[in-house]
């Protein structure tokens, strides 16, 4: 795994060596030192909207942090998958992911990131909530599990690119130093959520289930609390 990984980021440091020229004129250009990081970090740090959306995006790649941490145990322990099987069921639900983030470019210019996103998230927590009962419920089956979260994955591949693109939409000018930060946050919510969680983990589903539910209804509150939806954000400070 290791030397997979090892060489996948050879390759991608050759390819953005390569196919991903500046595109910026030299005279538009902000040059890396500490005084012009800590200016732009000022700025964004204090910016409601772009830590907002931020920490929606967080709640999403935590609950997916969630599922990549525990689903080893549930799936092999709880349910009795081989190996094989387990890693047949993992892709089925990372599918679920990575094929909506694919398409959330084209259904952002359609009807707008806006909108994307509070669809998105309001079917992340109605999966999520809906797996939850029939969890608690002991209809926890194997297939209902894939089943609801490859449909809330899918809600996430889509809530977690738009919500740091409407987030950058207003930082142009440090939009460099912008995704660097949103990434940061999300993977230490990811983290922390991991840590939080695990305490709960007894190798059945319900503590995953449970753990990526609030998750979703974190993402849910932040989103109502931002006023996303309500209408179309004009500055940093509004959504």
């Amino acid at each position: 795994i290791f030397y997979f990984l090892a060489a996948a980021a050879v390759l991608s440091l050759v390819v953005t060596d390569r196919a991903l020229p500046e595109t910026l004129a030299p005279e538009d250009r902000v040059p890396v030192n500490t005084r012009s990081l800590f200016a732009g970090l000022k700025v964004l740090l204090a910016d409601p909207l772009f830590m907002g959306l931020t920490l929606i995006g967080g709640c999403g790649m935590a609950s997916f942090f969630v599922f990549i941490a525990s689903a080893p145990f549930v799936y092999t322990g709880h349910f009795g998958l081989s190996g094989v099987e387990f890693s047949l069921a993992f892709a089925v639900n990372a599918i679920g992911f990575f094929a909506s983030s694919q398409i959330a470019a084209q259904l952002g210019q359609r009807f707008g990131m806006t909108r994307v996103i509070v669809y998105a998230v309001t079917g992340f927590v109605l999966i999520e909530l809906a797996l939850l009962a029939l969890t608690l419920s002991g209809y926890g089956t194997l297939p209902v599990v894939m089943l609801f979260l490859f449909c809330g994955n899918a809600c996430l591949g889509l809530v977690i690119p738009s919500t740091m693109v409407l987030a950058l939409d207003h930082h142009g000018k440090i939009a460099g130093l912008a995704s660097s930060l949103g990434g940061t946050l999300q993977m230490i919510a990811g983290g922390l959520m991991i840590a939080a969680a695990s305490p709960f983990f007894d190798g059945t589903v319900t503590p995953l289930v449970a753990a990526i539910t609030f998750c979703a209804l974190a993402a849910f509150a932040l989103m109502k609390l931002l006023g996303i939806g309500k209408e179309t954000p004009t500055n940093g400070a509004n959504a």
